[in-house]
């Protein structure tokens, strides 16, 4: 593991550094106090810089140069990351679609579906979001129960409710995970669909956060009638699809930085009025810089066995859970030494305190991935599974009885 840019690699940041200093003044203001205050301005100003940004071969990254990406692999997606937080100008507008649907779409497309979505989703002209987790299914989402039924003529109809679901107030499509049939164990009887959220039948509530943002949302479906050509992957399939589009959101939230450091932790609190003499302070403080610099050390391992050929596996999660958890409680250090002005509109840190607690939900519960990688890293025993190989049409009538 070598920790500095290679030659190949430092040129490279030389060019986005150098496109960055060119086209930073076209950034749209995103969040804080100063950012565009109308919802709609701030996201039609947010897909111009994302436009841009894939013209600079700044989104799509890692994407094949066949569709329109750069070909890179994932160091280069950090630098670009790094530079793009370094100029102090957001990211690409659809996130997700970039680092989780464009990807799967590219594995288990087919020709057209490839042609039809991943240009205007380079380019935000189209966003996507993910129709995954439910109401009563979202740590075990292989226990979903949003319904496709196959109709004569080769289509079929989508009855359901999906939660949680970013950016599908402005989305132009979701990739939805639906159960086709419910005579097999639940994760055999699966497929997944591209669904276009304007679709009759389709209706999407805002989820209103503490931040006072209205980011997430439930969808709901009522007998949504898509072609037979919405389905990605094969019919039954639906598993092998998700665990596509989970990698890849494990690796995009491994090597998305979430903007802060233990440095900048460090730097606030010292400047608060007698931090530097709390023990308390001291010890929290050590404790959160020794688990985000242990984190930013383990992903450049990670990274490194990326480069080499390797695949992003269930260890992703562990920087997840590390990161996240380490940031929290930097927030409420932060606000604990500070006082009430840290969570001010004004401050930088107000964001922050507000929107990370729900950040441990996304890309899997803490609670999940930790059971993940201690089966699937470490080797412990298993949690014991009362639905394996149980038809799921049996095991929720064995849920309303009581037995399982």
């Amino acid at each position: 593991m070598d920790l500095n840019d290679d030659p190949e690699q430092a040129a490279y940041r030389a060019q986005v550094r150098a496109w960055l200093a060119d086209h930073a003044a076209q950034a749209p203001k995103v969040r804080g106090a100063d950012a565009i205050a109308d919802e709609d301005e701030r996201i039609e100003a947010w897909r111009g810089w994302q436009a841009e940004l894939a013209k600079g071969g700044l989104c799509g990254v890692t994407w094949p140069q066949e569709f329109g990406g750069a070909g890179k692999g994932p160091i280069e997606q950090v630098i670009v990351n790094q530079e793009l937080a370094h100029a102090g100008v957001p990211g690409p507008l659809d996130f997700i679609g970039l680092g989780m649907m464009g990807p799967a779409i590219i594995v288990h497309g087919s020709d057209e579906q490839k042609r039809r979505h991943l240009g205007p989703m380079l380019h935000a002209d189209e966003v996507f979001c993910q129709l995954f987790s439910e109401p009563a299914a979202g740590s075990d989402l292989a226990g979903i129960t949003t319904r496709a039924v196959r109709q004569d003529d080769g289509s079929f109809r989508i009855s359901g409710q999906k939660v949680w679901t970013t950016n599908a107030q402005f989305a132009a499509f979701g990739v939805l995970l639906a159960r086709t049939d419910a005579d097999v164990p639940k994760h055999k009887g699966l497929t997944m669909f591209i669904v276009p959220m304007d679709a009759e039948g389709v209706t999407i509530r805002g989820l209103r956060q503490i931040s006072g943002e209205a980011e997430f949302n439930e969808v709901f479906l009522d007998e949504v009638q898509v072609g037979a050509d919405a389905v990605l992957g094969e019919v039954g399939g639906g598993w092998a699809t998700a665990l596509t589009v989970l990698m890849f959101e494990r690796l995009s939230i491994g090597t998305s930085p979430i903007g802060y450091s233990a440095e900048k932790f460090a730097a606030v609190i010292a400047d608060a009025p007698g931090a530097r003499e709390d023990s308390d302070v001291r010890q929290r403080l050590g404790a959160i810089g020794t688990e985000l610099i242990a984190s930013r050390f383990a992903g450049h391992r990670l990274l490194s066995d990326l480069a080499g050929g390797g695949l992003p596996g269930p260890e992703f999660g562990l920087g997840k859970v590390t990161v996240v958890s380490a940031a929290v409680s930097a927030g409420d250090l932060i606000a604990d030494v500070v006082g009430p002005e840290a969570l001010d509109d004004a401050s930088e840190w107000a964001y922050m305190i507000s929107f990370l607690p729900g950040l441990k939900s996304a890309g899997g519960t803490e609670e999940i991935l930790r059971n993940t990688i201690g089966e699937r890293v470490l080797g412990l025993p298993p949690e014991p599974r009362l639905d394996k190989g149980v038809p799921f049409s049996e095991l929720k009538a064995r849920e309303i009885e009581g037995v399982a």
